[in-house]
């Protein structure tokens, strides 16, 4: 197999396991909203845009699921999944270092994680979608050289 089949594979792969996991939390959260919303509610730092971001960060879930599932922007959506993922990623790093009652609206598999677990789930997650752009990256900026210099590949 070759290199540019092995990183298409891998980036299928994430992308795909992107979408399951934002399709998973996206409708977890919409269909249990008011659970969502209060335990927003409870955070201290987000609190005050709980209303906002309740509904907020569903959406941009199931908006990335959509930017994935579409070959043309999955470079778009990796780019989204990355900031999704390292925004909430930072936020349970906050909690864990300053916050002793932590809220959790977390639901099925997910629930079961402690919150250092799901920092660390996060981080593996975090590092599968950089691998994966920086792949795209490499990839696409090796082509745009040689159209640029007008050799064949």
């Amino acid at each position: 197999m070759k290199k540019t089949e092995i990183t298409n594979h891998f980036n299928i792969v994430t992308s795909y396991l992107l979408i399951f996991l934002f399709t998973y939390t996206g409708l977890s959260k919409l269909m249990d909203h008011n659970t969502f919303e209060v335990t927003i509610l409870q955070s201290p730092i987000i609190k005050h845009q709980g209303a906002i971001i309740s509904w907020l960060i569903p959406v941009s879930e199931l908006l990335t699921v959509v930017l994935l599932l579409l070959s043309k922007y999955r470079q778009t959506g990796l780019l989204l999944s990355l900031l999704l993922l390292t925004m909430f990623t930072a936020y349970i790093a906050y909690m864990l270092f300053f916050v002793s009652n932590l809220p959790c609206s977390c639901g099925g598999i997910l629930k079961e994680l402690s919150w250092s677990n799901h920092l660390l789930f996060n981080s593996f997650i975090i590092v599968l979608i950089l691998v994966s752009l920086f792949s795209n990256t490499r990839h696409k900026l090796f082509i745009a050289i040689n159209r640029t210099s007008r050799k064949p590949v």
